[in-house]
């Protein structure tokens, strides 16, 4: 099949822009409707018009029960039950741990961990009512390793990997699958600011400061968002049943 998710409906959370836009398009590429959100309402009408008449925006915070129960019931009205969600709604911040305080891991783990605990909350059940489903978490390849300087965010994707494996486990009988896909340092808004910050503390050339970055990469080089997306509607597509409860690095190698 050419469209192999015609009819179904993908939600996608930070959907603006980056790996939550590019995975939007993909899904759309594969025949589904999408739906994406974030908090800047321009952004995601800009985005949603660009993507055509099968994607629509909506503002929604995901650290916000009562605007994730309002906005999954504005996109089933739009594109009926949601039968795919993509957790990728994030933040990332670095500091050292004495520097690390409880703001700062609130922000984080409520963004990175608790939002997407709530999405699933929201969608599994339509998923099961239907008899369909797909759960992909994107979490990082700090979920499956430590990166000094990162203890927050460390915390919060080892979390979301976790609860990919626990909620995987739980619905192994149903027909809903739950993944997670962990990128590398990927050609996103989050580095280019991880570089400026880098370059701005230190002073040293831009392209040193990246090549640092890429370093653990065995490719040498910064992962593009579509190579995210495109893991992404494997895992949603019907003939991936049976791939359940992973964590797939898209990483250039960076973990063996």
């Amino acid at each position: 099949m050419t469209e192999p998710l015609a009819g179904r409906h993908a939600l996608v959370t930070g959907g603006g822009r980056g790996i939550g836009a590019a995975i939007a398009r993909q899904l759309l590429s594969l025949g589904a409707s999408v739906t994406i959100t974030g908090r800047d309402a321009a952004r995601l009408r800009a985005a949603a018009a660009e993507m055509g008449e099968r994607a629509f925006g909506i503002a929604m915070d995901v650290t916000d029960p009562a605007a994730i129960e309002a906005g999954f019931a504005e996109a089933a009205k739009r594109f009926g039950p949601i039968a795919i969600l993509v957790n990728n709604a994030g933040i990332a911040k670095a500091a050292p741990f004495g520097k690390t305080d409880l703001t700062m891991w609130d922000d984080i783990l409520r963004t990175d961990l608790t939002g997407a605990f709530l999405c699933a909350k929201a969608a599994v059940p339509g998923m099961l009512a239907v008899g369909w489903g797909r759960v992909v978490n994107v979490a990082s390849t700090a979920g499956l390793t430590g990166l000094a300087y990162c203890t927050a965010y460390c915390a919060a994707k080892h979390g979301l990997i976790g609860l990919t494996r626990a909620l995987a486990r739980e619905l192994a009988l149903k027909p809903v699958t739950v993944n997670a896909v962990c990128p590398g340092y990927t050609e996103t808004d989050i580095v280019e600011t991880t570089l400026d910050n880098i370059v701005a503390k230190t002073g040293r050339p831009r392209e040193d400061a990246l090549a640092d970055l890429v370093a653990q990469n065995p490719q040498k080089r910064l992962i593009k968002p579509q190579e995210v997306a495109e893991a992404v509607g494997w895992l949603c597509l019907p003939g991936s049943a049976s791939i359940t409860g992973q964590s797939i690095a898209v990483a250039g190698g960076e973990l063996m």
